[in-house]
């Protein structure tokens, strides 16, 4: 099974190297870059849009925020997945994410299980595909 190609866009250091590891190990993710900045991840996602299948995004970044990084993924390609991982998610978080053009938020202190199984399902996806 080939690897799901992810983009990792959080902050603190200890969180994404979690994330990286977690998913790594539990749902065949390969990171293929970080980024702790709104702008810096943008670049680097338009610079290399053959590169990734799944973008994660914490909203509370270093300079920036998730929502710019999310908003400006809105016309990517149909395969290409973004997710919204946070500790602050709301009803109203959710919409608003969902409504800017995210395919799914998950609360990153409550549901690593449902967003390592949404990494697992993408894979399948991407391996039946």
């Amino acid at each position: 099974m080939r690897k799901l190609a992810t983009y990792l866009v959080e902050d603190n250091p200890t969180i994404r190297d979690q994330l990286i590891d977690t998913l790594a190990d539990l749902a065949d993710v390969q990171c293929v870059g970080v980024a702790d900045c709104e702008q810096a991840a943008i670049d680097w996602l338009h610079e290399h849009p053959d590169d990734w299948q799944l973008a994660l995004v914490d909203l509370f970044l270093r300079e920036g925020s998730g929502v710019g990084v999310v908003s400006a993924l809105a016309q990517r390609r149909p395969q290409q997945q973004v997710a919204v991982i946070s500790n602050y998610v709301s009803r109203e978080v959710t919409e608003r994410c969902l409504a800017l053009g995210c395919n799914a938020v998950f609360d990153k202190s409550a549901d690593i299980d449902g967003l390592v199984q949404f990494c697992q399902s993408l894979n399948r996806g991407a391996s039946d595909a």
